[in-house]
């Protein structure tokens, strides 16, 4: 399938998951997380949820990443130009939902592309070759284009991969995990 029908298709699927569906698949990803060689690093990078897309949602990582004391860093989008700012996540920190319900920080202490040794990825669909298809503006895949080539990218989602994604782009980066409630792929 094209990203296009899997987009539409999976903002569907999304969309019949009743909140407690999405906790237990939530707390599903979570402990398939910890069975990953991934704990030894120190700065971790986490989408915060948007719930209106029925997204994962990623409270019970940041308890995680809390207990086991990483830096949590958090991004804000800049929609002009497609851009985004990176802030540690303190107590401290205010979170506001932007105009497309994306909760980020205010502002905060701001941490360059190049400590984030973990990414954790939303999206909507992903391939057996670690290929993802997100919401089509390239946020992700600028960051990523930035960051050391060995950062480690996990992508979390309530599925199970699809066999191909057929217009994958040279620009699009792959994932190197993606974890659902049931399995781990490793790509």
């Amino acid at each position: 399938m094209t990203k296009a029908e899997l987009r539409k298709t999976y903002k569907t699927r999304r969309s019949h998951l009743s909140l407690s569906e999405i906790e237990d698949l939530s707390i599903s990803i979570a402990n398939q997380l910890l069975t990953l060689p991934i704990w030894d690093f120190t700065f971790y990078h986490i989408f915060l949820s948007i719930e209106e897309q029925k997204e994962v949602n990623t409270d019970f990582i940041l308890n995680i990443l809390s207990g086991k004391d990483k830096n949590i860093v958090i991004s804000k989008s800049d929609f002009n130009t497609g851009n985004m700012t990176h802030f540690l996540l303190t107590d401290s920190t205010k979170i506001k939902k932007n105009a497309y319900n994306i909760p980020e920080p205010v502002d905060g202490i701001e941490i360059s592309n190049d400590k984030i040794e973990v990414v954790f990825i939303p999206l909507l669909a992903f391939d057996e070759q670690g290929n993802r298809v997100g919401y089509g503006k390239g946020f992700y895949d600028r960051f990523l284009g930035k960051c050391n080539p060995e950062i480690l990218k996990i992508g979390l989602s309530f599925y199970q991969a699809e066999n191909e994604i057929v217009d994958v782009f040279e620009s699009d980066i792959k994932l190197d995990y993606c974890v659902t409630p049931e399995r781990v792929y490793r790509f």
